[in-house]
């Protein structure tokens, strides 16, 4: 007995590839973006303000230094990180919440798409959206790089980064999005976690310091006869001094112990996941950078190393006050931001699954 073609497509549920399906949901999301004017004129403020920023830091910079080259790079970097974390979650935020409002997530829903096709296409769209803002500053990247003090290996990863970096806020939002029902409501609670990551980090951070207060034994330096004089015009050597033999307690903070709540701060992230800038001769290794981005690797180096880098003179003895080399917070940093937006994001997926079953009151369906 044969079947009848009709018979066989009746027979058959039809299907929906799963690239395919983020792909539509992707194309919908960014047309409605690019049709937005808003967007566009976002972009030009921002452009003009970094511009203007970057700007004053070339006239400021002095070239006998560090040159202003990695200044301006860094300060673009900074700037994008900065904003990023305040436009991602208004990009992202009320992405499904906006569909629930508007009375179209039901249809959405009642198509073959599954909600994980919802959750990657709607964040991959305000993914790309945010990035807008990098690519409008690669006028300004170009520009730090004419000056040839830009560190080359350093470059690539601060945009890597940068970029992952928004990508976990975007889907932070997209998260929050699919839980909550009102959109107002989705990006408060979007922009308090992006805080809590950003300053929350800080402010633990800070309070902790009390929780670490220690004793030490230092004593003074000793420093030569013609180092003394104001008439002194010799090389100057940081490691020319001496330590008193007498000791005396003081008291200072084991930074080490503390420093790993620091590691989920999207900057420290991004600027201690970068190749270090080597420092200009002849400095003594505790600076690499005079950009934003290397001084908060910088601070995040010798809050690990605690006391030890910081007291010139321990126990009598000098210390060895070379930037330390230390364990790369950026890994655990990484690993805690996905545990925490992975949670946001499969709650968030759990609840689009149909049916629903009990809804909130007033959530609107169609």
């Amino acid at each position: 007995m044969s079947i009848s073609t009709d018979q066989r497509t009746a027979g058959s549920a039809p299907t929906l590839g799963y690239l395919s399906g983020i792909g539509t949901i992707f194309g919908l999301e960014i047309r409605q973006r690019i049709r937005s004017r808003g967007w566009y004129i976002m972009l030009g403020i921002w452009f003009v303000v970094v511009a203007a920023v970057v700007g004053l830091a070339a006239l400021s910079v002095g070239v006998e230094e560090f040159g202003p080259g990695q200044v301006m790079f860094e300060l673009v970097i900074a700037f994008v990180l900065f904003f990023g974390m305040l436009i991602a979650p208004a990009l992202s935020a009320n992405s499904i919440t906006g569909d629930r409002a508007n009375g179209t997530l039901a249809i959405l829903q009642n198509t073959l798409l599954t909600p994980g096709q919802l959750l990657w296409g709607k964040w991959l769209a305000s993914w790309v959206a945010s990035l807008g803002f990098l690519v409008v500053t690669i006028p300004l990247i170009g520009w730090a790089m004419t000056y040839g003090d830009v560190y080359l290996p350093g470059a690539p990863v601060l945009l890597g980064m940068l970029a992952l970096e928004l990508a976990i806020v975007c889907a932070l939002g997209v998260g929050v999005s699919a839980l909550a029902n009102r959109t107002l409501f989705a990006v408060m609670v979007t922009y308090l976690l992006v805080a809590m990551l950003g300053l929350g980090t800080l402010i633990a951070y800070g309070l902790s310091m009390q929780l670490v207060k220690t004793e030490v034994q230092i004593s003074n330096q000793v420093w030569p006869e013609e180092y003394m004089g104001d008439e002194y015009y010799g090389e100057w050597d940081e490691d020319a001094y001496t330590c008193e033999s007498r000791i005396y307690p003081q008291e200072t903070f084991a930074t080490d112990r503390i420093t790993w709540l620091l590691a989920a701060n999207p900057f420290v992230v991004v600027a201690d996941a970068a190749p270090r800038v080597p420092p200009p001769p002849g400095d003594d290794g505790m600076y690499s950078s005079a950009g934003p981005m290397g001084a908060i690797s910088d601070g995040v180096r010798m809050s690990q190393a605690g006391p030890e880098y910081l007291t010139p003179c321990l126990n009598g003895v000098k210390s060895d006050m070379t930037m330390p080399t230390s364990t790369p917070l950026w890994p655990l940093g990484l690993g805690i931001q996905a545990l925490f937006v992975g949670g946001i994001v499969a709650a968030g997926r759990n609840k689009l699954k149909t049916p629903a079953g009990k809804l909130s009151s007033g959530t609107r369906i169609a």
